[in-house]
């Protein structure tokens, strides 16, 4: 049940009638009205915009609309007033039985309530993406959150997701890589290893080194790169994607494609993904101007072949072969894209670090070229990640070399802490991870507060089942006790949950969760510190078996939000906490 689409349905409906009057004129458009909590919770419980957005087409002033449609609102049974404020908003009050109607929707479904049914479309959610080089970082861990919290909500939502992450095995790195664990299986041979400039230094290539001396022994020692290369650059790259695979696992990341670049330049695929540009105009022969800041005559033009990417949006058309004839890094990106798009997804998102802006217009072009426009493409980044300890910026061993590594946090703080609070801020916002405050028992730190409020209503399910009183209402007419504004308050932020979490997904923002569920915490603590004053609010009193009954009833509804809101964010909900 989601109460917010019901009163939507109610306007719509509204208007429809007023229109049938005469009042307004016909075939006015709804698709941007919308029912939503108002900004102040002290002007109702919700708030429709339907007559400032019908105004215009309508010809009519804002407010004659709203008063129009306030008389047939407030005929309904669920609304107890309908007021016009302002040019012309109108601001909606509900009947208490609508609360618990909606409260008790909550305890049917629980931990389901708010899913939606599944939609019948599919959605590929590519994220971390890291080149296979070593351990994944800091910034890694915050978009593999993200990505992964992000696919969750989706599924959550009603989509059929396919979490994939693209394998960058086919470029220069993986080069490096073999000859930097070629330096340390020197090194497990008893020689002194060569990390020239440009090489991986980290220390974990050290196994590397000893497991392709127990594969090789000392045969590889004397022989030229040539006959190395391939077969060190293939076992390293895939014992690379084995840490890589383990460190997703700490974090609660699982994958279900892993998606190898490599196998793009086979079997023709950067081919035919051209070709099907090709066959719509798309490819071309010519020479680009010279870039941004540089003087036309530091510029030499050299034909070039090229995508028309500006005719998708891009700022320039980008080219698809290099001086030497090798394909640019575009070319099987293109590829990968075409894959996806024959794959029969209805919708593709991408969840980059910040430093892949540049990215965004060329991949969205080809992506809407590929499709004829059918599949959009969103394109997620991530901002950075900086480290503090008590505010102090904090500097951390580098297992890696030369950076942080996911392990460090996780080891540090947990995987729920490091989770949650990496969803503390909006994707696009640098996000500053205090690891004092992560670990801090307090209001102020997030993750704590909401795994404590589920905590907390354990404790009070185990506090009603000693005094003999643990069975919860049932039903509608059961919830008939639950009067006092402070709980119909706590019912009404049970019944934003499937709204927001249809709202979240719709806008790829998987940080809404978050705040939502520390706004429900904090609703639901204030009303246990109310209890302290006001013995009508607690939440079991022996003398009260009925209206206990209903009180662990609203409590029970928090705490299947709760679990479900922590589940969408790969954070466990704590029965207990010590």
């Amino acid at each position: 049940m989601n109460l917010f689409a019901d009163i939507k349905i109610l306007v719509t409906e509204s208007l429809d009638a007023l229109a049938a009057e005469g009042a307004i004129p016909a075939g006015l458009s709804a698709d941007n009205v919308t029912v939503e909590p108002p900004r102040d919770p002290a002007h109702g419980d919700m708030a429709t915009n339907a007559a400032m957005v019908l105004a215009k087409p309508a010809r009519m002033k804002p407010r004659d609309i709203a008063e129009a449609l306030a008389a047939k609102l407030a005929a309904d049974p669920r609304v107890t007033s309908a007021e016009v404020a302002g040019p012309g908003f109108l601001n909606l009050r509900l009947a208490p039985e609508t609360w618990r109607t909606a409260l008790a929707a909550a305890l049917a479904s629980g931990t389901d309530y708010g899913r939606a049914p599944r939609l019948g479309r599919k959605v590929n959610v590519e994220y971390v993406s890291a080149n296979p080089t070593g351990p994944l970082h800091v910034g890694h861990t915050r978009g593999a959150v993200f990505g992964d919290a992000l696919a969750s909500m989706l599924d959550f939502a009603g989509w059929d997701v396919t979490r994939e992450y693209y394998i960058n095995d086919g470029g220069a790195q993986v080069d490096v890589l073999a000859r930097s664990a070629y330096e340390r299986y020197r090194e497990a041979n008893g020689l002194e290893p060569a990390i020239a400039e440009g090489l991986y230094p980290g220390d974990y290539l050290v196994p590397v080194g000893q497991a392709l001396k127990d594969r090789f022994g000392t045969s590889l020692l004397d022989k030229p790169e040539s006959e190395w290369l391939v077969e060190i650059r293939d076992i390293a790259t895939e014992l690379m994607m084995d840490l890589i695979r383990a460190d997703l696992a700490a974090l609660g990341v699982r994958m279900d494609v892993f998606f190898s670049e490599k196998s793009l330049y086979s079997g023709g695929r950067i081919e035919a993904a051209l070709e099907a540009l090709e066959a719509k105009g798309l490819i071309y022969t010519g020479a680009l101007p010279p870039p941004k800041g540089k003087a036309d005559d530091d510029w030499e033009p050299r034909p070039q072949t090229l995508f028309r990417s500006t005719d998708f949006g891009d700022d320039v058309d980008r080219p698809l072969k290099k001086s030497d004839g090798g394909w640019t890094y575009f070319a099987p990106d293109i590829a990968y894209h075409f894959d996806k798009v024959e794959r029969g997804f209805d919708e593709l998102i991408n969840v980059f670090g910040a430093d892949h802006g540049g990215y965004v217009k060329r991949l969205k072009a080809a992506t809407a070229a590929l499709s004829d426009n059918r599949v959009p493409l969103d394109i997620k980044l991530t901002q950075l990640v900086k480290l503090f300890k008590n505010g102090e910026p904090f500097k951390m061993s580098k297992r890696a070399g030369t950076f942080v590594t996911l392990r460090d946090v996780v080891d540090e703080v947990g995987r729920d802490v490091t989770r949650f609070v990496m969803l503390t801020r909006k994707n696009d916002a640098p996000l500053d991870f205090d690891f004092a405050k992560a670990l801090e028992q307090s209001k102020d730190n997030p993750v704590f507060y909401v795994q404590y409020a589920h905590a907390r209503a354990h404790s009070i399910f185990r506090t009603a089942q000693a005094a003999g009183m643990g069975e919860a209402a049932t039903g509608v007419e059961a919830l008939a006790p639950l009067d006092h504004p402070a709980e119909l308050a706590l019912a009404a932020k049970v019944a934003e949950w499937p709204r927001l979490v249809e709202t979240a997904a719709r806008h790829h923002e998987p940080h809404r969760i978050a705040f939502y569920l520390y706004e429900l915490a904090s609703d639901f603590h204030g009303m246990w510190n109310r209890g302290k004053d006001e013995p009508r609010l607690r939440y079991v009193q022996e003398a009260d078996p009925e209206g206990t009954a209903a009180r662990l009833a609203l409590v029970r509804a928090v705490s299947v939000v709760i679990a479900a809101g922590l589940g969408i964010l790969g954070v466990t909900p704590l029965d207990e906490m010590r």
